[in-house]
């Protein structure tokens, strides 16, 4: 099959294998995002008079027919099609001949996997804003329905001060309300339309309607000028996986607590057979591993981020081959915080603290009792600190 660069130079298979790498298999979840866009893109083109209306009305039903069978599995991006544009393009010249083969003008694969890109991490980003506060409201009905129940608050992993079930869910339940807002302000960036920009430089000798493509798209604004298109390439990935992970290490410190309140020292908690797994050599065991990995999922999520940062950090302007590679590690990030917000929001309701197995330091109210010093005999803070502590070395 040609591919839409092919100029009939002979190509060694090897570095077709190697060039595309998975990026075929990856764009199947883009197939949506780029007939859509495509289908602005056309509009565009007819209003500007590249396009006539037939083909107009042939390439929006065979778009629209492509990418509906795609969505029933009848077909997906394989290797001999390279990626997804090349498939979109292959199978829309296909179903209605000539017409097809018109779409691709005033615009590049640079730009056209860009928008599709952005149109997906819109909608990925509002899914995992969706299924965090998902899991916040786990955690608010986890404080109404026990948040009576007094458990020790620990610094340097002593007991410190008195809390309760409601101010250890709550306090979870806030950072990871803030981790939505902070996910939401990704789009300052996401929600740019970078068509028209085409390879980086613009659509020399053609009027390309950049804007008739934004209102089609329903974005905010134009990535201009073209220049700073390319330019930004990591740059909305990455700071959307920094949200993720800031969001994951919200969720592998709950992990945490849930596996120390889980052990037989500890005993606060109890979790349901059906969320725990067992030895294949102790047959008492009751292995809490959802909370494992979603705590080792938190590295991932961190190693993600760094790699897309890695990939960006020296290039010089322009498009290169090497921002194909953010896509997997974009991808595999945002699908370990969608499972692992899942997984938690499923396991949440089910945790019960059992009161009779938490046990309070008897001298964790010495904060409290300076602070009662301080209040009813006028002392100084200090001296109601050291006077506390005093008699906690006596006792």
């Amino acid at each position: 099959m040609a591919r839409l660069w092919d100029k009939g130079a002979p190509l060694d298979e090897r570095v077709l294998r190697f060039t595309a790498g998975d990026d075929h298999a990856l764009d199947n979840r883009l197939v949506a995002y780029d007939v859509e866009a495509s289908i602005a893109h056309a509009g565009m083109l007819h209003d500007v008079g590249l396009l006539d209306a037939a083909s107009l009305e042939a390439i929006r039903g065979g778009l629209a027919e492509i990418g509906a069978a795609h969505a029933r599995g009848e077909w997906a991006v394989t290797l001999d099609l390279e990626d997804g544009q090349t498939a979109l393009e292959t199978l829309l010249t296909r179903r209605i001949g000539d017409a097809g083969e018109r779409l691709h003008v005033g615009r590049s694969r640079n730009d056209q996997v860009l928008v599709a890109l952005r149109l997906y991490l819109r909608d990925a980003v509002e899914s995992l804003a969706e299924d965090a506060r998902r899991v916040a409201a786990t955690l608010e009905a986890l404080a109404v329905e026990q948040g009576h129940i007094v458990i020790p608050g620990y610094t340097h992993m002593q007991q410190a001060m008195p809390s309760s079930v409601a101010l250890w869910a709550r306090g979870f339940a806030a950072e990871i309300l803030d981790d939505v807002d902070a996910l939401r302000h990704t789009h300052r960036r996401i929600l740019k339309n970078p068509l028209g920009s085409a390879a980086g430089y613009g659509t020399p000798n053609l009027p390309v309607d950049r804007e008739g493509t934004r209102l089609r798209l329903e974005l905010p604004e134009n990535h201009e000028p073209v220049t700073a298109v390319q330019l930004s390439r990591g740059k909305a990935e990455a700071e959307a996986l920094f949200q993720v992970a800031l969001l994951m290490q919200d969720l592998g410190r709950l992990a945490s607590d849930l596996l120390l309140f889980y052990t037989r020292e500890f005993g606060f908690v109890q979790l349901p057979e059906a969320f725990t797994t067992g030895s294949s050599i102790m047959p008492q065991k009751r292995n809490p591993d959802v909370f494992e990995l979603v705590r080792g999922r938190t590295a991932t999520a961190q190693a993600c981020l760094i790699e897309v940062l890695g990939i960006t950090a020296k290039l010089t302007s322009g498009y290169q081959r090497d921002l194909q590679l953010i896509k997997a590690p974009l991808f595999r990030s945002l699908d370990i915080c969608h499972e692992s917000l899942d997984i938690m929001a499923a396991a949440i309701p089910l945790v019960r603290f059992v009161p009779e197995r938490i046990r309070l330091d008897p001298d964790i109210h010495a904060a409290a009792e300076a602070n009662e010093l301080v209040v009813k005999e006028g002392l100084p803070f200090r001296e109601a600190y050291r006077r506390v502590g005093r008699g906690i070395r006596k006792d």
